[in-house]
């Protein structure tokens, strides 16, 4: 990426942005991804319950406003309400979170990307009660960018040339942990219930020896810290474990210069290829793509002002961990 000595750091005029393309990364992604056929015959498998009174359901009522919770009937939903009230955010997208977040969930090589990170994030390796009999609670900051990466540096540096309508991908920005200083808050009597009988449920069917925690994928809101949110088990296999302890660094190939450079395991390079890899599926075999609101583009154009929002700082720590994103960073340092 080159700019102009004029360009003003509002919005720069004279950037030239070049996205090199490593040859060999379609067949990488092809070697590696779940086909559609595993997705679509899965997709059953991730259901949901009654926010309210914990019933499973094959059909969903959800929330008309923000399209994350659910209910069996009116008079659940009302009974919710008083609850619900304070975190319910409209979504500008159909379907809320819930499509994306069940088409990841059901990708076993992501969902075994982003256990392997929350190992390492929630303490796993290191206090072995952990899962066992004290909980976990994963919090994963998702968000919607443009898949092709040249258009996310129009956003960030308010080009006014980038097109109304654009099509976007998922990307996890962040996972944070429930023992950090940020969520000291104990764990809400209804999650800690869930944990519980999930606990006991991977008891029953023989996996005595896995961790079990909880899971909660979280979409932010433009100017708000607050977001639309979806929780559920998260049970961590010991082979996921053993992976982790090894630390067997990650290999990568830069698309310009050809050289390779090996990044430890950890839950910033789980990250990093999770956003590759969905980044890499042109084709929307993963069915992570969906059309990006202006909710998602102005957290872009956000961070390319230096606003100091929460969505835009973890969209700042997600820029400063990945590579992709080291030019872009340099228009607004």
């Amino acid at each position: 990426m080159s700019t102009d000595s004029s360009a003003s750091s509002t919005a720069p005029k004279g950037v030239r942005m070049v996205h090199a393309i490593y040859p060999g990364q379609d067949k990488l992604f092809r070697d590696i991804a779940v086909s559609s056929e595993f997705l679509k015959a899965n997709q059953k498998y991730f259901g949901v319950q009654c926010t309210q009174c914990q019933i499973k359901m094959e059909k969903l009522l959800k929330c008309a406003k923000c399209k994350s919770v659910w209910y069996c009937s009116k008079e659940c939903q009302k009974k919710n309400w008083p609850t619900h009230k304070s975190t319910c955010h409209a979504d500008e997208r159909s379907s809320g979170l819930f499509k994306l977040v069940r088409m990841f969930s059901i990708n076993t090589v992501l969902m075994g990307y982003l256990k392997a990170a929350v190992v390492f994030e929630c303490g796993l390796l290191d206090n072995p009660r952990i899962g066992f009999d004290m909980p976990f609670l994963a919090r994963i900051e998702i968000a919607i960018e443009p898949s092709d990466v040249l258009n996310f540096g129009g956003l960030y540096v308010n080009d006014p040339t980038v097109e109304e309508k654009l099509k976007g991908m998922l990307q996890v920005n962040a996972i944070t942990a429930w023992q950090s200083p940020s969520m000291q808050a104990p764990l809400t009597p209804k999650r800690l219930n869930t944990w519980r009988e999930a606990r006991a449920r991977c008891n029953a069917e023989g996996f005595a020896e896995d961790p079990v925690g909880l899971i909660e994928f979280i979409g932010r809101r433009c100017t708000e810290d607050s977001g639309n949110s979806l929780t559920a088990e998260l049970h961590i296999p010991n082979i996921t474990l053993a992976i982790a302890r090894t630390r067997a660094p990650f290999t990568s190939v830069s698309a310009i210069t050809g050289i390779r450079t090996e990044k430890p395991l950890s839950a910033a390079s789980c990250l990093e290829f999770i956003n590759s890899h969905i980044r890499a599926d042109k084709q929307n075999q993963l069915r992570l793509r969906t059309e990006m609101t202006e909710q998602d583009k102005e957290v872009i154009r956000a961070a390319g002002r230096n606003e100091d929002t929460f969505p835009v700082r973890i969209l700042k720590e997600k820029m400063r961990r990945e590579q992709l994103y080291a030019g872009l960073l340099q228009l607004t340092q």
